[in-house]
Order: structure tokens, then C-alpha cells, then sequence
């Protein structure tokens, strides 16, 4: 571990030095990727100088304790200092094994959330809704700016589907995990009988992908365009101002009338296009590598069921970790990070563990 840490930090300083030459900096494209890749380092490189100055001290420490002449009081303060020092330096292992880790490519990038009611009727499409202002709260509080790309409302006001981005650093390895089936337990407002119903909605979670990424030739796209319409179906707009985007050699189809223009429409469907092919892509890429392998949670099949709210209890149980959390009313304000914190590492235990296997 210590020769990989040696190299990371070799790098590191190379990259600095590289980023300062003026061929470098007047060189847009390598600016950008030398900078991202520094970027990526610096914290492998500032624990791995935290661990070598830890390593260090305890070296003194435990040299001071050689020494015959040391007195008892000044001895138990050495062995105390020796003791802080050695958890210091167990916990930054700890904290390098994981830095060290292959990282998701993904993982900086903004997200695309494709929320739909699925089993439920209009209960299902209410439920949707819950979600998608649970997401949209998350994401404010990080700091991060929500905005609806396609929705299609039914008569209550929820939606049955809802297709938004995330604009964020760090997005998608936050919410990568929230892919699946979510499943409500509760009371239905239009349930006179008080009896409990269960609903679900199916959440995906795209990573947005750059033009460089994946390249889409217009004569590969069918663009048919077509007028807006509203809550109930009813025309709102009697331009062709909406738009649907067809990638003819995978199938994908995209559609977008949220804008009122024909022009922003097209640009907002091409960036869901270009991360639901790019997203296609991957999953059969990853299908591949998990033919011998089956990750501990993954990013999850979109069919399973991986989250239970239940109102009369107020609970959210999510059932990949088997962690349940009394907060329901809390959670659906987007209070969501214990659920997001746990995944995250419970994805890098998993990870760990299959790197030490494979070492």
C-alpha cells in the first residue's frame, strides 16, 4: 500500500509541476484534464502526508520510551502520546485503503432522475411527486440546483413521470444508489375506508454525460416535433414547440415540452438522450463484469425493490442494508443523507473487501 501511496503522491507533485509550465497552461484540453486529475489526488496525497507525519512522531515516541533515564511522570505522558498515535494511524489506514479504491468516473458529474408511478394508479403518480420534492430538497440543501426537463402530471397533481437534472459537483455519487423500485404503505386521500394501500414508483438515476463521452451523429436522430400539452392532457400550447427525439440505432426515445421553445426543448431532450445512451452503454458493459461478480448494493436493477415508506409507522426502511430509520415526515424534506451515507459505505466495505480478495 505504501509503494501505490508513494506513487500517487510522485504524481501529485508532477501534475503541480506540470500545471505551472506555460505550455501547459496555454493548452486548453491538457489545463483541464491535468487539473482534474491533481484534483482527484490531492486528498489520497494530503492523508498519506497526515499518515507519514503520524508514522514519524510515533517513531519518536516510542524511541523516548527506550530511554532509562526518562522519569514515570514524563513515561506515562509518552505512553499516552504513543497510544493517540497508533489509533491515529490505524484509523488512517483505514481512510487510505478506501482513497485507494478505483473511482466511479461518474462520480462528479451532474444527474438526470427519471421518476415514474409505476404499480398504484394515481396513488403511485402522488407518490412520484413525494419523491421528486424529496430529491429537489436534498439537493438544495447541498447547494445544488434541480431542474424539470419533462413531467407528466395526472388530475391530483402528481406526477406520472417526472424527468428533471441535478446540476451539482458530486451528484451522481450521492444519489447513484437511490436507483430502484420505492414502495409506499400508507392511507390514500381518496380512501373513504382508512384502509392502507401499497403503491410504487420507480426511480432511475443517469450520469450526465459530455459530448466527448458519447457521440450522437444528427443523421442517427429522428426529431418529430408536436404541441404541448398540460395537466389532463389538454393543449397548452399551439405552437409545435414540443419536441421527441428518437436514437434510431438503440431505440431510445426522448421526449420534452417543457419549454416553451422548440429550440430549448431540443437541447434539454439531446441531454437526456445523450445520457440514457451513454447509460445503455454502460449497463451492458457492467452486465459483462457482473456475469462473475454481483456487487454487495451496486447501483441498483431498476426492478427491485429497494426502499419501503410507510406513513402509519413513520419509517423508511431501505432493504439493501436492512437500516430503518423512524423520520418518514424528516426524509421526505429531503433529509435523506443517513440512507446515502450508509450506502456509500456499505459500497466501499464491499469494494474493499473484494480488493483484498483480489490482492
Amino acid at each position: 500500500m505504501i509503494d501505490r501511496l508513494q506513487t500517487v503522491e510522485d504524481r501529485y507533485d508532477k501534475l503541480n509541476e506540470m500545471l505551472s509550465d506555460p505550455e501547459i497552461i496555454n493548452d486548453t484540453k491538457k489545463l483541464r484534464d491535468y487539473s482534474k486529475e491533481a484534483s482527484d489526488l490531492q486528498a489520497t496525497v494530503e492523508a498519506y502526508r497526515e499518515y507519514k507525519e503520524v508514522v514519524t512522531q510515533l517513531k519518536d515516541a516510542k524511541a523516548m520510551l527506550e530511554d532509562k533515564q526518562l522519569d514515570s511522570e514524563m513515561r506515562d505522558m509518552v505512553k499516552e502520546e504513543v497510544s493517540e498515535l497508533e489509533e491515529q494511524q490505524e484509523q488512517l489506514e483505514a481512510k487510505l485503503k478506501i482513497l485507494l479504491l478505483p473511482k466511479d468516473p461518474n462520480d462528479d458529474k451532474n444527474v438526470i432522475i427519471e421518476i415514474r408511478g409505476a404499480a398504484g394508479g394515481d396513488e403511485a403518480a402522488l407518490f412520484a411527486g413525494d419523491l421528486y420534492k424529496m430529491y429537489s430538497r436534498f439537493a438544495e440543501v447541498q447547494g445544488w440546483k434541480p431542474e424539470i426537463i419533462e413531467a407528466s402530471y395526472n388530475d391530483l397533481g402528481g406526477f406520472k413521470e417526472v424527468i428533471f437534472m441535478i446540476n451539482g459537483k458530486g451528484a451522481y455519487s450521492k444519489l447513484k444508489f437511490e436507483n430502484g423500485a420505492h414502495r409506499v404503505q400508507r392511507v390514500p386521500e381518496t380512501e373513504s375506508g382508512g384502509r392502507i394501500h401499497t403503491s410504487t414508483a420507480t426511480v432511475a438515476v443517469l450520469p450526465e454525460a459530455e459530448q466527448f463521452e458519447i457521440e450522437i451523429h444528427e443523421k442517427d436522430v429522428r426529431v418529430d416535433t408536436f404541441t404541448s400539452s398540460g395537466p389532463g392532457g389538454q393543449s397548452v400550447n399551439t405552437t409545435q414547440s414540443a419536441v421527441r427525439l428518437t436514437h434510431i440505432p438503440t431505440g431510445v426515445v426522448v421526449s420534452c415540452q417543457d419549454e416553451k421553445s422548440q429550440i430549448k426543448n431540443k437541447e434539454k431532450a439531446m441531454k437526456v438522450l445523450r445520457a440514457r445512451v451513454y447509460d445503455k452503454f454502460q449497463r451492458e458493459h457492467q452486465a459483462e463484469l457482473d456475469a462473475t461478480r454481483k456487487s454487495a448494493v451496486g447501483t441498483g436493477d431498476r426492478s427491485e425493490r429497494i426502499r419501503t415508506y410507510n406513513f402509519p409507522q413513520n419509517r423508511v426502511t431501505d432493504h439493501r442494508i436492512g437500516l430503518t430509520i423512524q423520520k418518514l415526515d424528516q426524509i421526505l424534506q429531503g433529509k435523506i443523507d443517513e440512507f446515502i451515507d450508509a450506502l456509500v459505505m456499505e459500497d466501499q466495505a464491499s469494494r474493499l473487501e473484494e480488493a483484498m480478495k483480489n490482492d
